[in-house]
């Protein structure tokens, strides 16, 4: 891997997301970085609530967080098949753990990724070792101990992703060929246009469609339809994203006028109406209503 991704596929709005928290994503140790897609952490004080909305990847996460004075706590998130809204106010931090699509089963090996999918479970009923003082080391203090000198912002965040690094690679995560070709197969699908349908991902792959449908049920999460829908949905939000972004540098006067019907026959869809109808069930809005300019 060539370090974190620096993309914003999935986010919905990502510019008014990052203009109220600090949104960083961090690599992982080398051992780690097989079966990681990179760590991503959060820290927010607002003076009024916001709501911020994700489009999942097909990707189980990990995510440890703090809001205002509760508690910390960690939950493993599997797969979220609809648009993913979370409310937040105050102040509040999360260090979230994104796998590889197929990455996550070495960690649990004995539950199918399938079993997780759709569910928020707390880390501890899953993972060894994730224990109150784990998940307090992985998010760090909030402020200097009396008589210590306060951490830097970097040294903080430095010391979340060792905790991080140390709290993962303690689970010892065994060795799984099958895994490896899990997360091949979806790879191919996020890179090449030219999988648009299950049989192309099974003749790609060299196996039958039933043998990828088990394939994905136990290291994935999702059926193999399911990834190329998704990963299309992201395409078509980014697309719509900038749209939005060369609006607001006044790239000229066509600038962002996006042809959702060239799209659609890009990413494979049989029309432009059924790039909208997936778009639209999936964000909440039709596309050309996505990419239209707020009023002034």
């Amino acid at each position: 891997m060539a370090g974190p991704r620096r993309d914003t596929r999935g986010i919905v709005e990502p510019r008014e997301l990052f203009a109220r928290v600090r949104f960083r994503r961090r690599e992982p140790a080398p051992a780690l970085r097989p079966y990681l897609e990179h760590y991503w952490l959060i820290d927010w004080d607002l003076s009024e609530p916001y709501a911020s909305h994700v489009v999942p990847h097909p990707s189980v996460n990990v995510v440890f967080q703090r809001y205002g004075d509760e508690a910390p706590w960690g939950e493993v998130a599997g797969i979220g098949l609809g648009l993913f809204t979370q409310k937040l106010e105050g102040r509040g931090r999360v260090c979230g753990v994104q796998f590889r699509p197929g990455g996550f089963r070495p960690f649990a090996p004995e539950r199918q990724v399938s079993d997780w999918t759709g569910k928020r479970v707390p880390v501890a009923d899953v993972l060894a070792g994730a224990d109150p003082e784990t998940v307090r080391g992985i998010l760090g203090r909030e402020g200097a101990p009396e008589g210590e000198p306060p951490e830097t912002e970097r040294e903080g965040e430095d010391a979340r992703v060792a905790a991080l690094d140390a709290f993962l690679l303690g689970l010892e995560p065994a060795a799984d060929p099958e895994a490896v070709r899990a997360m091949e197969l979806v790879d191919l699908v996020r890179t090449d246009r030219t999988i648009r349908r299950v049989t192309d991902l099974a003749a790609a792959g060299g196996v039958s469609a039933r043998s990828l449908q088990r394939l994905f049920a136990a290291y994935v999460g999702v059926g193999p339809k399911w990834v190329i829908l998704r990963y299309r949905i992201h395409e078509a939000l980014e697309r719509a994203e900038s749209v939005e972004a060369a609006r607001g540098v006044g790239e000229g006067a066509g600038a962002g006028a996006l042809d959702w019907a060239a799209l659609a026959a890009e990413l494979g869809y049989s029309d432009q109406a059924h790039l909208v109808r997936d778009f639209t069930a999936t964000v909440g809005v039709p596309p050309t209503a996505y990419a239209r300019p707020a009023p002034a």
